[in-house]
């Protein structure tokens, strides 16, 4: 353990704060890849039987929960040093420095880094599905989990089989009907998006999704900061190409004795009813980029930043655009994960590229995680290029600069 601190120590002092992460994929069976997180086209499906690589995350200590077989560090953030050959999880970096990394607010409330994001590619769409409630995830020794989603254009060079999500209920839906539709599960398609509200994605925004929101994600490759649980439940049998959704999918998360006794009325109370029917959804839920200040005065300074996902108190995330030819410093009063989405040149002490090809394995300069001391001091970002931006999305615990309107 001494010698893990070390380690520790070493890499947070090597980069002045800013701690440089090894991509990580996630595979999932259920899954079929779109094929636009940059991942070498070979790559895909190098893990073989359990599942095409759709997903990448970010400045994540939490473990992916892919079944039996499941590596113990699946979904969880390696940070490296510069030449590569030395690595320890962010995990156990915070789990050791604590306060050091995350800051005393966020160590104090969580003892630990209580998010992560991830980009999520897939081909089609995915089944209407919750994210319980703290109540109810509490049953089963996990936590709630709130996501939002953003659909950068840098990452969507074509949108997928079915650019459009469905969220919630329509306002006239019943309870009663819902239930129907989960009974019904195992005896074909039982309709559940049939009393379900689409939209049409668009590039460059995105969507509060709350715990117990029901949603069957469209095919754009989604940007998602979350709250650091995995827990779901998919209440949809049948896909729109037809793959069947298996029964154990239902009762995820649901704790031993509502599975045995097939207790279809506790999968109805882990829906959050009134933002479910909520005649004002897209209102309240819909976000677009929201400057941080004037953007004239923003762009003198070399700059653009926005708030990409901020109606949630407990994940939010900005995006970043440093114009050509420009050197800034960013000051931010909480520690943050980022990705470069676009461009090249230098992040406080380390190089910064986006990469157009990424083979498993491969380590890369686009992935950082700055801790609280040097976000709150400022990060020295120079971009060289004499056109082209350099584009990075922000990912955020708790932030004190967030005013949730």
């Amino acid at each position: 353990m001494a010698d893990k601190k070390q380690l520790a120590q070493k890499l947070l002092e090597q980069g002045g704060g800013i701690l440089r992460l090894a991509p990580t994929w996630v595979p999932r069976a259920f899954c079929r890849p779109g094929k636009r997180i940059k991942l070498h086209q070979d790559d895909y499906f190098v893990l073989g039987e359990r599942g095409g690589i759709d997903e990448r995350w970010f400045s994540s200590t939490t473990w992916a929960e892919n079944g039996p077989g499941t590596p113990e560090d699946e979904g969880m953030s390696y940070v490296v040093s510069a030449d590569g050959s030395e690595r320890i999880l962010l995990k156990e970096m915070i789990d050791l420095l604590g306060a050091d990394v995350i800051g005393e607010a966020l160590w104090n409330k969580y003892h630990g880094w209580a998010m992560f994001s991830k980009f999520f590619d897939n081909a089609g769409p995915l089944p209407h599905h919750i994210h319980h409630r703290d109540e109810h995830a509490a049953r089963v020794g996990a936590a709630g989990k709130p996501e939002m989603y953003f659909f950068p254009s840098q990452m969507n060079n074509h949108g997928g089989e079915f650019p459009f999500t469905f969220f919630g209920f329509t306002p006239e839906t019943t309870k009663e009907q819902v239930l129907e539709s989960l009974r019904n599960f195992t005896k074909g398609d039982n309709n559940i998006l049939g009393i379900a509200q689409a939209y049409k994605l668009e590039l460059d925004t995105g969507w509060d999704v709350p715990p117990g929101v029901m949603h069957a994600p469209g095919s754009l490759c989604t940007y998602e900061p979350q709250f650091a649980s995995d827990v779901y439940a998919m209440y949809q049998s049948v896909l729109l190409n037809g793959q069947i959704v298996g029964k154990d999918l239902l009762w995820k998360n649901s704790p031993a004795e509502v599975v045995e006794n097939e207790d279809y009325e506790y999968l109805l109370d882990v829906i959050d009813w009134d933002k479910n029917v909520d005649p004002d959804f897209h209102k309240n839920r819909f976000m677009r980029p929201l400057p941080v200040k004037p953007v004239e005065e923003m762009k003198a300074e070399g700059y653009v930043e926005e708030w990409i996902c901020y109606k949630c108190p407990q994940v939010s995330a900005k995006r970043l655009t440093v114009l050509p030819g420009q050197t800034v410093t960013i000051r931010d009063a909480a520690p943050y994960g980022l990705i470069c989405l676009q461009g090249h040149g230098s992040f406080g002490q380390w190089p910064i590229e986006s990469p157009a090809s990424i083979r498993y394995g491969q380590l890369t300069n686009d992935e950082y995680f700055v801790t609280e001391k040097a976000a709150r001091e400022g990060v020295v970002i120079s971009n060289p290029s004499t056109s082209d931006p350099i584009v990075i999305l922000k990912h955020f615990s708790d932030n004190p600069d967030l005013v949730i309107e």
